[in-house]
């Protein structure tokens, strides 16, 4: 019996730590009553010019001169000079096909042209003893310029039987082995100019942010490959069009040129573009901004002094310890700037 008493009494006990519990979540959840005057402070909203502000985007490191590079003509590869990694100089031989038949074409070609010569100097004595009328003679003509120029063709050819480098940089990739059958312009090397090309950062921005984006404003990047320090550069191309893959707008931030980091082709960074971009719109504190997201948010924001509303708002940009608005506060006279945890739609406050 006194074994059954005990069960009792710790069933209990543990029934009432879950009530306690329990009521100190739901004191916790609401910490004001629905009907209390919840304690605010205010920040009466002026529109203004305010600049862009602090654009973040993130991209692959490339360098401006960075190229695949491919034989004109296919065939089979004979030789592959380079590989992956490896410095190279600017017309540097890099590879080479086989080019047997390429000159097996260049011999044909010079043998009909020399007979297509023959023929017009045949042509041309034939007419001049009114054996040949003047049609034969044109024609023999015709066909030595016709002649000459496939010899011209087959001779450019047979200069592009093998690959050189294009710029100073280096081997970032070899995508073909030797004895390899490539066809005209299957890329055989990706190369870079690093060695005496600035780096870029390719970065996705949206079509609001590209908007934003000047040529020539700055940036601060940051790198895994560099850890611990910014580096300065500055926007140096846009896109005029939507990368398909992406989706997004296309910005090239170029690294200063007493910059050198050791960054490799792909390497990931991170950068924040200051945009320069003028434009009306109200700058706020950071701590009223609610739920941020893709260029959009929500604060608290009152037109009697008595009733919190809850406003979506587009954000143009972030500064140290604010945030630039450019939309969605039209006819507000004043944002609730402490207290937003505790609001919902249609509370009731008190200014403080």
């Amino acid at each position: 019996m006194q074994i059954m008493n005990n069960r009792m009494n710790g069933s209990y006990f543990l029934i009432a730590l879950v009530l306690a519990a329990g009521c100190r979540q739901a004191e916790n959840k609401e910490a004001f009553p629905r009907e209390a005057h919840i304690p605010v402070k205010l920040m009466q909203l002026e529109q203004t010019t305010v600049a862009g502000g602090d654009i973040p985007a993130s991209g692959l490191f490339s360098t401006e001169e960075e190229a695949a590079l491919s034989f004109k003509n296919g065939g089979v590869i004979e030789r592959l000079l380079v590989k992956e990694g490896d410095a190279v100089k600017k017309g540097q031989l890099l590879a080479t096909v086989n080019a047997t038949e390429i000159n097996i074409a260049v011999q044909q070609a010079r043998l009909g042209l020399e007979k297509a010569k023959r023929d017009y100097e045949r042509a041309s004595q034939l007419y001049a003893d009114s054996v040949a009328t003047l049609e034969q003679m044109q024609n023999a003509k015709t066909a030595m310029d016709v002649a000459a120029r496939q010899f011209e063709a087959v001779s450019f050819n047979e200069g592009y039987a093998e690959i050189r480098a294009t710029t100073s940089g280096y081997v970032l990739k070899r995508l073909v082995n030797i004895g390899q059958v490539v066809g005209p312009g299957t890329p055989v090397f990706l190369i870079n100019g690093a060695r005496n090309s600035d780096w870029l950062l390719n970065v996705g921005v949206t079509d609001r942010q590209w908007a934003q984006i000047r040529i020539g404003d700055s940036a601060a990047v940051e790198t895994d490959a560099v850890p611990g320090k910014k580096l300065v550069a500055y926007v140096y191309k846009k896109s005029e069009g939507v990368d398909p893959r992406s989706g997004t707008l296309q910005v090239q931030l170029k690294l200063k040129s007493n910059t050198s980091p050791s960054v490799a082709s792909g390497v990931f960074g991170k950068a924040r573009i200051f945009s320069s971009a003028k434009g009306s719109g109200w700058v706020i504190p950071a701590d009223a901004l609610l739920d941020g997201d893709a260029g959009k948010g929500y604060v608290f924001v009152t037109r009697d002094g008595q009733t919190a509303h809850k406003q979506e708002i587009t954000v143009g940009g972030l500064l140290p310890d604010s945030v630039v608005v450019t939309g969605g506060l039209e006819g507000a006279p004043s944002v609730i700037i402490s207290g937003s945890p505790y609001l919902r739609e249609g509370s009731l406050i008190e200014v403080k």
